[in-house]
């Protein structure tokens, strides 16, 4: 599903499980430093490579590799080639936290058909 996107940084939902939405998304280049308050993020790479920018470090993901922000963790997904990945957040979950860019999307955004 996340192959058929054609816009960048877009998620879409393609399914829920109690509080929480799985999302898929083509990704490329940076999204924005943000948190998560009372989030935690799942991150599952589906096709490339993420690199997750934290103030600690980096995370580096691959094909079939996951991991998890815990909330109120800054971080900054980064890919430097497309990649496609899927998420599972809690639907109160706000796409870039109280930052808001060009590449923020509403939840209204993020419930268009794939």
């Amino acid at each position: 599903m996340a192959a058929s996107l054609v816009e960048l940084w877009s998620p879409r939902v393609i399914g829920e499980v109690d509080d929480a939405y799985i999302k898929v998304a083509k990704v490329h280049g940076s999204l924005a430093w943000h948190a998560h308050e009372d989030e935690d993020e799942l991150f599952f790479i589906l096709k490339g490579h993420l690199r997750i920018e934290l103030e600690t470090g980096a995370v580096e993901l691959g094909e079939g590799e996951m991991f998890i922000v815990p909330k109120g963790v800054r971080h900054n997904p980064v890919a430097d080639e497309e990649c496609q990945l899927l998420l599972i957040e809690r639907k109160s979950t706000l796409h870039t936290g109280t930052v808001a860019t060009e590449r923020t999307r509403s939840l209204e955004e993020q419930l268009r058909p794939v």
